[in-house]
């Protein structure tokens, strides 16, 4: 299985929205994605249709609380595809296992005992604070797909969470795959241009050719519970969401990775 953590510290640069639209559109080709809510806000949950569940430990928390099997919390969307979803009570995951050095490894033993023989690609939409969760979500992948807004202060943003990876990278002995993808990207100014030239020279192949642009239809999908796809497909949003689905598995992205079976 390719295990993709879709991450950035830095809020409004898009995270969910690429997390959700690059899932349906794996759906669309024909894998069998799953998607794992692990944001406590479950916007992915919500963006997708699903409604917290009324249980205070349900999707993923039952996971990391009752060490529920992972394959019995999957929930399959209206889009072709499945989520383990969140809930508030993630937020409290930090405190259940704060002090234990083994808890950043849960999800990857849960991830190769229960869900490994799918072999199909799985997105983690992380939390965007560093802490268990996001140690959890970073252990269990070997891919990292970065959003990135074509404004300064998510430039640098970015610089330092190249930085912690390759620190991560030292400490695992093993690579972290990443790429870079640019949302929000305004055609009308010259500063999107900018950010995207800088990031192209000093990233260079790790930033992906297609970029993901300000669009109605990506706001608003959303609030209706649907991928971009299903609530507009012939939209702006739609087809560079398609772009960058196939840019990134003609690359092998997608592709089962050494790291993770």
């Amino acid at each position: 299985m390719a295990v993709i953590a879709v991450f950035n510290q830095k809020g409004g640069v898009g995270k969910t929205t690429t997390c959700l639209n690059i899932t349906a559109a794996l759906a669309m080709m024909r894998r069998h994605p799953i998607a794992i809510d692990m944001d406590p806000q479950g916007h992915l949950s919500l963006a997708c249709g699903l409604m917290n569940a009324a249980a205070p430990d349900a999707g993923i928390l039952a996971f990391f609380k009752h060490k529920t099997p992972l394959s019995r919390l999957l929930r399959d969307t209206s889009a072709n595809w499945q989520i383990i979803s969140s809930s508030l009570g993630l937020s409290k995951v930090d405190a259940l296992f704060g002090s234990d050095p083994k808890a950043a490894t849960l999800l990857r033993h849960g991830l190769l005992e229960d869900l490994a023989l799918t072999g199909e690609p799985i997105l983690i939409d992380c939390c965007p604070m560093l802490g268990v969760l996001t140690l959890n979500a970073l252990l269990a992948a070997d891919r990292v797909l970065i959003p990135v807004s074509a404004d300064f202060l998510s430039l640098q943003g970015v610089h330092r969470l190249d930085s912690a990876l390759n620190v991560l990278e030292v400490k695992l002995k093993r690579p972290f795959e990443r790429r870079i993808v640019v949302t929000r990207f305004d055609p009308r100014r010259k500063l999107s241009y900018e950010i995207y030239d800088k990031l192209k020279n000093r990233y260079g192949a790790l930033v992906c050719n297609t970029r993901i642009g300000e669009n109605v239809a990506l706001a608003s999908s959303p609030m209706h519970g649907k991928d971009v796809f299903a609530y507009a497909p012939h939209s702006p949003g739609a087809a560079e969401y398609k772009a960058l689905a196939a840019e990134l598995a003609a690359s092998g992205f997608f592709d089962a990775g050494k790291n993770n079976g």
